[in-house]
């Protein structure tokens, strides 16, 4: 998503600017190639050598200073820019943005841009709420300027509250959003995912090994694409994307209820949660101890997906087949079974493409029987592919309707 992107970093004078650096290892890992302009009152908290360093690229202060001989700095690096993001920006810089105000590099550089503009403020939290800056920022969102929320926490000054730059993963979710299509807009899309819990006792469960990442991905995606997005996920790590409602849930019966009660409105279901088949039947009120040989009786849980194919209503489906053996055959069965409009299949066998790692190998597979292989590629890049293949079948629906 950020491979080959011009991306410009302004970095301010706030104790935060030593997280810019931060950002900009994040923006250079992902292939962005990354411009930092400094403010004069930055280069009193971090040196110019060390973004200098982590970006490759010469770092410009000077409001004087010259691209190439015959290109004026500021213009020349706004016309090849993707994103401008000013991290952290202080209540100065803020104020003189919004009041036209150009008397240094960034400050020209934001009026001779017009790509967007992210600012992700850091500041005391007094400043944060004063009415001067929350009008600063008022003004300047109206004119279509990009917001970050500062954290809650303990700043330098030994303050708690708000004012704390976001974390650098949210920022980094953020310049995604901005960098990314927004095709989704208009799409109302329900997403589960992770594993279910079935209690046998108070200290044991039936589970599987699913993290809920690939699930985790597609909502993150789909959000930054424009999507309205609604997490339904089982008991794994919490999300660390923004924008989303979660709703948590354990058991596959709380699953199904979830789902059921927030379908209103839902154009795409995407079930990626792995759902446990079974759950016992009677869940002991004490630890079961060892004695002797047990058997623990089993009945099935609901078929979530195969539900959602028998309604009247039913949204656009798509399903996972995580399989171990003749995977397109199991697959193609799922999506006639269950009324599913696409499936993602792959073998949890192959390296790289099991549960809890951070890439995946799939293929996808439409209910007439078309089948599209997919590389080995993180689950991010996942996430793009099966939002495209889902965009695509919408579409070509709708031409055929």
């Amino acid at each position: 998503m950020l491979q080959g992107k011009e991306i410009l970093l302004g970095v301010t004078g706030g104790i935060a600017a030593y997280k810019s650096v931060l950002l900009l290892r994040e923006l250079t890992k992902y292939g962005a190639n990354v411009n930092v302009i400094m403010t004069k009152s930055a280069t009193e908290f971090v040196g110019s050598l060390t973004f200098q360093t982590l970006s490759g690229n010469p770092v410009t202060t000077d409001i004087f200073t010259l691209f190439a001989s015959s290109e004026i700095g500021h213009v020349s690096l706004a016309s090849r820019a993707d994103l401008l993001v000013i991290a952290p920006a202080t209540a100065n810089i803020i104020g003189k943005i919004a009041n036209g105000i150009a008397d240094d590099f960034l400050t020209t550089m934001v009026m001779a841009t017009r790509v967007p503009v992210l600012f992700a403020p850091a500041m005391n939290t007094n400043m944060w709420a004063s009415r001067v800056v929350q009008r600063n920022i008022s003004d300047l969102k109206e004119m279509d300027y990009n917001f970050m929320e500062p954290a809650e926490g303990e700043l330098a000054c030994g303050v708690v509250g708000r004012g704390k730059l976001a974390d650098i993963d949210a920022i980094m979710d953020e310049i995604k959003a901005l960098l990314s299509p927004n095709d989704l807009q208009g799409e109302k899309i329900l997403i589960s995912a992770g594993p279910t819990e079935e209690a046998i006792d108070p200290a044991r469960c039936l589970t599987n090994r699913s993290s809920g990442k690939m699930g985790y991905n597609l909502a993150a995606v789909a959000r930054r694409r424009g999507a309205e997005v609604i997490l339904v996920a089982g008991p794994c790590a919490e999300l660390e994307n923004w924008g989303i409602k979660v709703i948590n849930c354990k058991t596959a019966l709380e699953m199904a209820d979830a789902i059921d009660q927030n379908l209103d409105g839902v154009t795409s279901v995407i079930m990626a949660a792995a759902v446990a088949d079974f759950r016992p039947a009677e869940q002991a009120a004490e630890k079961i101890k060892r004695d002797g040989n047990y058997c623990l009786e089993l009945e099935p849980n609901p078929d979530i997906l195969a539900g959602l194919g028998k309604r009247p209503d039913k949204p656009f489906l798509v399903g996972f087949a995580a399989e171990t053996n003749k995977l397109f055959d199991h697959a193609q069965g799922k999506i006639k079974r269950k009324n599913l409009d696409m499936i993602v299949a792959n073998d949890v066998t192959a390296p790289g493409a099991g549960f809890s790692v951070d890439t995946n190998i799939i293929c996808i597979i439409d209910r007439d029987g078309q089948m599209t292989d997919f590389p080995l590629m993180s689950k991010e890049n996942v996430a793009g592919v099966i939002l495209d293949h889902m965009l695509k079948l919408k579409k070509k629906r709708r031409l055929l309707a």
